[in-house]
């Protein structure tokens, strides 16, 4: 069976061919649904996803007409995406997810009709300031989970952590249900900070190169007492009157960001963390390192930490959204 996965973001698509199971070839293109907020029109994502499916095809050497199904995940469901579908409600897993799928055929994009996934939100009514904290969602990370639930074979309470431009942390329970997630801002706050602040001269506009560990746990050490704004600047303090170089000045800054994010794991109320709660771990390997060494160092977190492998993370959207369709009875 050939099956064509979908994965768009806020601003990049990618689109790969599986066949039985296995990914053969993949295409990526930097347009997203940032572009119809920016333009206030879909054509550019409608073109984009279009030149992404048939430029993974023709890496395959194949046409449209020898794809069985395809399926499409992420931000391409939201307001500003080709198909908009409501979140699920948490808690959601496998069962929920396909049974909110949803068909439809949009010839701009293929000819062929496409199955889309909603993303999942956290069950919070009548929103406003005394609880607004508590709202979470996500488009994308849904089926990144189940991905994760499957090829690892988690079947107790577990927090998947996905670091990137916006990080993400979800909760999952031992049905192997989503019960909530939390987000924030740590990849895009860290690469405004290196590139564009005063500091950006104290860390030659890089990110760390390697992993220091004593720098790494100082930063977070620094943001949980004094607060991320001031463990910041600190970097400019190491950089002006210590003989600490740029990477340990640079693992200084990454300690405080991502010492932040364990802050809101620890008190969000968006996902209600225990202390003995399993950890697994994704994203780039400098990120994995960091936080799998930031929650073994915090006394608060005292469950199993779980740090993936390249193979066990590649093309986790794909793989997950293929879980949610067999689910669905659309994949054998």
């Amino acid at each position: 069976m050939n099956i064509l996965t979908i994965d768009t973001g806020t601003t990049n698509t990618r689109v790969t061919l599986w066949r039985n199971n296995e990914a053969v070839c993949q295409a990526a293109r930097q347009v997203g649904v940032r572009d119809t907020a920016i333009t206030g029109s879909a054509v550019t994502l409608q073109n984009g996803v279009r030149e992404t499916i048939a430029a993974a095809l023709d890496k395959a050497n194949a046409g449209l007409e020898a794809v069985d199904l395809v399926l499409a995940s992420g931000m391409i469901t939201s307001n500003v995406g080709l198909y908009e579908i409501p979140h699920v409600l948490a808690p959601a897993g496998r069962a929920e997810l396909a049974a909110a799928m949803r068909e439809a055929t949009i010839p701009e994009v293929c000819d062929k009709p496409i199955w889309f996934v909603p993303g999942v939100r956290n069950r919070v009514d009548n929103i406003g300031l005394h609880n607004c904290e508590a709202m979470d969602m996500m488009r994308g990370e849904e089926v990144e989970t189940m991905a994760l639930i499957a090829r690892l074979g988690i079947d107790k309470p577990t927090v998947m952590v996905l670091p990137g431009s916006h990080s993400k942390f979800v909760h999952v329970d031992d049905e192997g249900r989503i019960t909530g997630c939390v987000t924030t801002l740590a990849g895009e706050l860290l690469h405004v900070i290196t590139h564009n602040t005063i500091l950006a001269g104290s860390l030659d506009s890089d990110f760390a190169t390697e992993i220091d560990t004593e720098m790494l746990l100082a930063g977070a050490r620094s943001a949980g007492k004094i607060g991320l704004g001031r463990a910041c600047f600190t970097v400019r303090i190491l950089d002006q009157f210590t003989i600490y170089e740029r990477n340990a000045r640079a693992n200084f800054l990454l300690g405080a960001v991502l010492g932040a994010d364990l802050l809101t794991l620890k008190n969000s109320s968006a996902i209600g963390m225990t202390p003995g709660t399993q950890f697994v771990v994704t994203g780039k390997a400098m990120l994995r390192e960091a936080l799998a060494l930031l929650v073994k160092h915090d006394d608060f977190f005292s469950g199993r930490i779980l740090v993936t492998s390249e193979e066990q993370q590649a093309n986790l959207a794909g793989f997950g959204v293929i879980e949610v369709a067999r689910a669905r009875g659309l994949v054998g």
